[in-house]
């Protein structure tokens, strides 16, 4: 089959890879019908290098019909239309349990000390392969399968795999009270459906970003928004009575604007032998931090900063001592997908299309295409904000 595969920073191809097949008896394998470039996917063409092995199948965004099932599965059948959730658990575990999927027991990855299994995602979360690909192997399918109705597209239900729960989560780690303000920093992909799902749950939120197409998309959605300037700090403030925001998104992560230095930091270790870089990046803070610091000074006091950007580096400086005087709360964390389908499958299905998830993709192109669209997607090109693949 047809997959996209890492081969070196900043280098992703189409190859023949070999076709998934069933290895245990909780597996099914679907054939894939879309798949969506991450953001967290521009992370691993810029940056984990050192934790991806040439050949890797990335993606974790994906969904599609199910071709062939497992022994024991029960709840699956061939031919179903599912979307496959990122994050790989068992649904039986202490952590599944209590809707932590993320942290599933039977998938963690304790090698490495990290937490679930992940898609497509490097040697830290179990290196799996991926679904930007014709074809997906699906362990857990009982537990983890996000079945859909077969009339609606593809792009309603696709986002349920990730950054439609990833959103939702972020907005609901905000606790954002009755009548407050939500500040979202980002207005990619998480960034619109968490401001969109701020304004749905019916808080004021304001978005900012530095790219115009991307602050357009989230106006069209009643959301407020700046530009990322030097005084946005200001701003913030005085659009709220000169408290600042009742709580804060950071939907950037490591890749935030601005700070050439952490640039070059991140390029450097990409480069370094995998043993050495490997040590770097886990002991060593490597991250632009602007957006979360941003969010850390622009939150009223007593406010709460929800993190749902990626960061990966173990000593990335920390301002405690205004956190503490401030009594800002923070939540964060990879998303606990499983535990908000109930919530989110409804508001997918409703004909208004409440959260706007025909309003998201920007470019939609064959697989083929891929590593065109990893680079237009990373530099923000052509007004880019979203990719969906199509095998």
């Amino acid at each position: 089959m047809k997959a996209l595969t890492w081969q070196h920073t900043r280098d992703v191809s189409v190859e023949e890879v070999p076709d998934p097949r069933i290895l245990e008896p909780t597996d099914a394998v679907i054939r894939v019908t879309s798949a969506a470039i991450c953001g967290s996917d521009i992370h691993l063409y810029d940056l984990f290098g050192p934790f991806l092995g040439k050949g890797d199948v990335l993606g974790h965004e994906t969904m599609g019909i199910v071709e062939e099932v497992g022994s024991a599965v029960t709840r699956v059948h061939v031919g179903d239309r599912i979307v496959v959730p990122f994050v790989i658990a068992c649904g039986h575990c202490f952590m599944c349990e209590r809707g932590l999927t993320t942290q599933c027991e039977t998938t963690q990855q304790r090698d490495s000390g990290t937490g679930a299994a992940l898609y497509g995602y490097t040697k830290l979360y179990g290196e799996v392969p991926g679904g930007q690909a014709e074809r997906l192997r699906v362990p857990f399918v009982d537990f983890n399968a996000i079945p859909t109705g077969p009339d609606l597209p593809d792009v309603r239900y696709l986002f349920l795999s990730d950054i439609l729960p990833t959103a939702w989560q972020a907005v609901q780690y905000a606790d954002v009270p009755e009548g407050g303000t939500l500040a979202v920093l980002g207005l990619g992909p998480v960034g619109q459906f968490a401001s969109r799902i701020g304004k749905h749950l019916g808080h004021r939120v304001i978005g900012v970003d530095p790219v115009p197409e991307r602050r357009a998309m989230a106006e069209r959605h009643g959301v407020e928004v700046m530009d990322l300037t030097d005084d946005v700090l200001e701003r913030l403030r005085g659009a709220t009575d000169g408290r600042g925001p009742d709580a804060v998104v950071d939907a950037v992560g490591s890749e935030a604007h601005g700070n050439p230095v952490a640039s070059v930091a991140q390029t450097a270790a990409g480069l370094l032998p995998d043993p050495i870089a490997q040590k770097l990046m886990t002991t060593v803070g490597v991250d632009r931090l602007e957006a979360m610091h941003l969010g850390f000074d622009a939150v009223r006091r007593g406010g709460t900063v929800s993190l749902s950007g990626v960061y990966v580096g173990t000593a990335d400086p920390t301002p405690f001592m205004s956190l503490f005087d401030k009594q800002v709360t923070i939540r964060m964390g990879q998303c606990n997908v499983q535990r908000w389908i109930d919530d989110l499958l409804p508001l997918v299905e409703d004909p208004a299309d409440p959260l706007g998830t025909e309003d998201l993709v920007t470019h939609e192109v064959p697989l083929d295409r891929a590593p065109e669209l990893y680079r237009t997607f990373r530099d923000k090109a052509d007004g880019c904000i979203k990719v969906v693949l199509k095998p």
